[in-house]
């Protein structure tokens, strides 16, 4: 099983396919890599050998920064945002949406489900 960032890529997937397992690593970057490498589109994970899988991890360690390291950089500046006090900070720190999404009706995702409640009863409009 090729192991390539900590993660353990499948071996019956095509590699460009394969490496988008790695958290940081989108097609974009996966064709890349291919590219660069010199992998042809068709081959499989368990069809590289291991000098291939050992350029393709110093390549990923060189030019990427992928999973833990990744992980971190994003909650340290969500962090900073709720340090700061700035509005985005206040919007994820209250678990609102954070890039001008409305939240009156589509903001299930992000708030959770839907909590009744007690008592509230709908009055008619008077005319």
């Amino acid at each position: 099983m090729a192991r390539i960032a900590g993660v353990n890529i499948p071996q019956n997937k095509i590699v460009q396919v394969g490496l988008t397992y790695i958290h940081g690593i989108g097609q974009k970057f996966s064709k890349q890599i291919c590219k660069q490498l010199d992998i042809p589109k068709s081959k499989r994970v368990n069809e590289l050998t291991d000098d291939q899988i050992l350029k393709i991890r110093e390549y990923i360690d060189k030019n990427f920064t992928v999973e833990g390291d990744l992980r971190r950089e994003l909650s340290l500046n969500i962090k900073r945002l709720i340090d700061l006090a700035c509005y985005r900070g206040s919007r994820h720190r209250k678990k609102l949406p954070v890039r001008g999404q409305r939240t009156r009706c589509n903001a299930r995702t992000r708030k959770g489900k839907a909590i009744a409640i007690a008592g509230k009863k709908l009055t008619p409009l008077k005319k």
